[in-house]
């Protein structure tokens, strides 16, 4: 099942509140939420106070990317807020094992999320304890970048790896999807698709989030 999750770092933040909506009501499954510390990745985002109000209206479920260097002090309160997904980078903490189990047993879904050059074999050893992976396809801290082609690798070391061992686990792709390579994305194995100005600086959302599922097919 294809999961369109439209990123609210391309959103108008002086609408936010409209902007979740719009997306909503244009077909989106999840609301992505990319929380940058201006440590771990060169932009500042925003923290809990903006994504309690955000969880206070939106009625699709939340996936945070923590792009920050203490993920662990956001696991709690983003439970408390009601988040479905979070995943964070696994050189930022260290012990990977210990937080992913944190963020299970507070009802969440875990994920470990990876820059381009970080290689997917480093979690190898953890992928039975996953929910999901997310794969950066631009190098993290902006929106509005190129698709970088390499990922394409990853992603078919990590479905063989997935295979070999028997773990059951979501593939999530963020950074340069488009219409244009979201099919080849899908037949590779990622399911969960993070689309931020491809979808925002379109006039008609409902015709950006339709027009990458029909490409998928």
């Amino acid at each position: 099942m294809v999961k369109i999750a439209p990123s609210i770092l391309s959103a108008d933040f002086m609408r936010l509140g409209d902007e979740i909506q719009a997306v909503e009501q244009a077909g989106a499954d999840i609301i992505h939420l990319d929380v940058m510390d201006g440590h771990f990745v060169p932009n500042l985002t925003f923290g809990m106070p903006i994504i309690r109000q955000i969880a206070g209206i939106a009625s699709k479920p939340l996936d945070a990317h923590l792009m920050v260097t203490n993920p662990q002090d956001y696991f709690q309160p983003l439970s408390e807020a009601g988040l479905s997904y979070v995943s964070f980078h696994p050189e930022t903490v260290y012990h990977v094992h210990r937080e992913v189990g944190k963020i299970r047993e507070l009802g969440m879904k875990a994920g470990l999320a990876l820059n381009p050059a970080k290689p997917v074999q480093d979690i190898f050893p953890i992928l039975n304890e996953l929910d999901f992976v997310l794969f950066m396809s631009v190098n993290p801290g902006f929106g509005g970048q190129s698709f970088l082609p390499l990922v394409y690798d990853k992603i078919k070391a990590l479905r063989e790896e997935v295979a070999r061992c028997g773990a059951e686990l979501e593939i999530e792709i963020d950074g340069g999807v488009t219409h244009e390579n979201i099919g080849e994305l899908a037949k590779a194995g990622v399911t969960m698709f993070v689309a931020g100005s491809y979808i925002f600086k379109a006039d008609r959302y409902e015709k950006q989030i339709e027009r990458l599922r029909c490409s998928v097919n």
